[in-house]
């Protein structure tokens, strides 16, 4: 019978491969996104990761309205445009054509023959150089300096005031235990959200240290861990949350969890710390996000005169070059660091005239 059907077809001028040709463009697309994952759980790309990634793809590929081997380079900029227009940072936007590439490489190893056999379509990818995002240390305005020390130390002023008067203890407390340990250790939203209680150790090196056990790794591999310690003061924080704070919230082993004990999502994060600085009534351009903290630890740690390969790897850099590009010095660090010279030279000059 198969036979009969297999000669049926080609008097009809149909072969077998032919029949079994995808006729739905978009049915195909959500078959070979299926497919795109599967490949990324096989490379051992973390749970965490893959749906982090292909969400940003989705809502890419939503975006387009169309299927990525109809997509042109002017449809890439449509959405580039509206992002953008929506305030949506550099980074995010590169983000998002990342994974429209990844994908396309992906269609152009896997699919390509099968794209072109149905819809008659020869892939090309819609991403070239005039569209491709720049990285998050272009001159966006959302990219200038981060927070100066003494805009940040308001910051936690006003929290720990506000925990004596808030009407909930608790949320309020955790607020400011959270967003200290973002700044201190330098701590990507995503980060600080999968930190579990277990993952603080006070007993590790003079200060204490957290895993970060969910550490962002490059695109080819899954999470990077690693120790990051305690620093300026952040062990009293914890221990006191921990010992106070902890407790009133509900049991699990999440370290900074929502009113129901799971972890708070990085968008809750970020849109958290933005709710409190409308609280504090903090003036447009005194804003700060998450990643703002991240940049400002960066920063600070800098200015006072921390190396910048231990900065690279309090932050999770692969590369110090990585680490330069978060730290944006203050109008006046070049004064301050030849006064600070200057006079330790002069200290120093000092005692040998006292020996003599």
């Amino acid at each position: 019978m198969c036979d009969v059907d297999h000669s049926l077809r080609i008097i009809q001028g149909q072969s077998v491969a032919d029949a079994e040709l995808p006729s739905d463009p978009v049915r195909f697309q959500v078959e070979c996104l299926d497919a795109f994952v599967a490949s990324w759980t096989a490379r051992g790309f973390s749970p965490v990761t893959i749906t982090n990634e292909t969400g940003v793809l989705e809502r890419m590929l939503t975006a387009l309205g169309k299927p990525v081997w109809e997509a042109s380079p002017d449809d890439v900029d449509r959405v580039l445009g509206a992002l953008a227009a929506e305030g949506v940072g550099a980074s995010t936007r590169r983000n998002y054509v990342q994974a429209l590439k990844a994908f396309h490489r992906f269609l152009v190893a896997r699919k390509s023959a099968d794209i072109e056999a149905a819809f008659g379509v020869r892939l090309s990818s819609p991403v070239d150089e005039f569209n491709a995002a720049r990285h998050v240390a272009d001159d966006s305005p959302r990219e200038l300096p981060p927070p100066e020390a003494e805009r940040v130390e308001a910051f936690f002023a006003f929290l720990r005031n506000r925990i004596a008067t808030a009407r909930k203890y608790a949320p309020a407390a955790r607020d400011y235990a959270l967003f200290r340990t973002v700044y201190h250790v330098g701590l990507r939203s995503e980060e600080a959200s999968l930190l579990e209680v277990s993952d603080v150790h006070f007993g590790r090196g003079p200060f204490g240290k957290l895993h970060v056990r969910f550490g962002k790794g490059a695109r080819t591999s899954g999470p990077r861990p690693r120790w990051v310690p305690m620093l300026d003061g952040l062990d009293l924080i914890l221990r006191w949350y921990l010992a106070d704070v902890r407790p009133k919230l509900p049991d699990s082993p999440v370290l900074f969890c929502d009113q129901s004990g799971g972890p708070l999502s990085r968008g809750t994060i970020r849109n958290r710390l933005s709710y409190l600085q409308t609280v504090e009534g903090c003036a447009t351009g005194d804003r700060f996000s998450p990643h703002g903290l991240r940049r400002a630890c960066a920063t600070h740690n800098y200015e006072r005169g921390v190396d910048l390969v231990a900065i690279q790897q309090l932050l999770g850099h692969w590369t110090v070059g990585s680490t330069m590009r978060y730290v944006r010095p203050s109008a006046t660090f070049i004064e301050d660091a030849y006064r600070n010279a200057v006079s330790t030279t002069l200290t120093a000059l000092q005692h040998e005239d006292g020996k003599e």
